[in-house]
């Protein structure tokens, strides 16, 4: 009889480690149970309480991490390690993934919100018939400025910048694609160029430019300008939305000559888990109020037509921030270069930070 109870609790004893190891390996490799879904994001881009909303209306539980370019983002989905099941990249990494193979495709039938969308951003180049992915957010690069020190001098073009009266003045975000963009509006020229002649010429150009900057810095330019420790900043218009509700003496212009109209999409990753959770996640962002506090907490724009209907109409109308549709027509979506081509930019644009520093 002893026996019999000893080979019973060793048998117990056995499916316990079982579990627990099974448990650990899971949690190890990253991968998520079914009642949970792992959503991957840029920094301070969710209302948290949202998160909580989604558990308690849906049941699942959320688990949410963080990353701070797509770059990064990219290596972690080709690794595996993780199981993300929602993911915000921007739309020149989405082309790129869909090309290497590590999206999934959205089934519409399961995202009924999606009708609340604004068709002027949707069937974009860098994903034809939204198959993969679902705009998020939307915004523009641009020129954030205090008149108070500056004269009163306004920003309507990117020459503008190259004015010897903002000898020091000027502060520029750290990222190849806005700055050697900037310079090739300034020429006339498409921002996705891969024309030699024309990447020469506006790397010369941003040559002429140094004088004027103050430097070239990532997330410190919302202090700075907050604080009246620099004059001008060329940014992202999120950014500067958040500079602005800080400080009501800074303005935003759209250059003339063209910028960049940039897209974050939500996806789901080859590394899904939860393929349930993941389309309901991202039906529940779609949602028009849901959409509208989104908004009104990370200070994008959004494309959802429905939310922006029921949000502050001093918000929507502000031009700077929700251009019209013909003022649209001058800005370009980033295209993916590829390595090689994006090589040459980040090259260039090195060239260019070791003379302005």
């Amino acid at each position: 009889m002893k026996d019999i109870v000893r080979a019973m609790l060793a048998i117990v004893i056995v499916c316990i480690l079982l579990f627990v190891a099974n448990d650990y390996l899971n949690k190890s490799s990253g991968k998520a149970k079914s009642d949970t879904v792992t959503i991957y994001n840029w920094g301070e881009y969710i209302d948290p309480d949202l998160l909580t909303q989604f558990e308690d209306e849906t049941g699942y539980r959320v688990v949410y991490e963080t990353f701070d370019s797509n770059e990064a983002m990219m290596t972690k989905i080709e690794q595996g390690g993780t199981s993300y099941d929602v993911v915000v990249p921007s739309e020149y990494a989405i082309e790129k993934m869909a090309e290497n193979d590590l999206l999934v495709p959205i089934d519409y039938a399961k995202i009924p919100n999606f009708s609340n969308l604004d068709p002027y951003f949707l069937d974009l180049s860098f994903d034809p018939d939204n198959k993969f992915s679902i705009p998020y957010f939307w915004g523009t690069v641009g020129i954030v400025y205090n008149p108070s020190l500056l004269d009163g001098q306004t920003f309507e073009r990117w020459e503008d910048l190259w004015d010897p009266s903002l000898k020091g003045k000027v502060l520029l975000v750290d990222s190849a694609r806005e700055i050697i963009g900037l310079s090739l509006n300034n020429l006339g020229y498409s921002l996705n160029s891969t024309d030699e002649n024309e990447l020469n010429e506006a790397a010369a150009n941003l040559k002429k430019l140094t004088p004027n900057v103050k430097a070239i810095i990532g997330d410190e330019v919302t202090p700075l300008m907050i604080n009246k420790e620099a004059a001008v900043a060329v940014t992202w218009s999120g950014q500067a939305a958040d500079m602005m509700f800080e400080n009501e003496d800074l303005d935003y212009s759209i250059p003339e000559e063209g910028s960049n109209l940039w897209f974050d999409n939500m996806v789901i990753p080859k590394t899904v888990a939860n393929l349930d959770g993941a389309h309901a996640f991202i039906n529940f962002m779609l949602d028009a109020e849901v959409s509208a506090q989104n908004a009104d907490y990370v200070g994008y724009s959004i494309p959802n037509a429905a939310a922006v209907a029921i949000m502050d109409e001093e918000v929507t109308s502000d031009e700077r921030f929700y251009p019209m549709e013909e003022d649209r027509a001058k800005l370009e979506v980033y295209n993916n270069l590829g390595l090689e081509m994006l090589g040459v930019y980040n090259e260039l644009f090195l060239e260019f930070k070791m003379a302005a520093n």
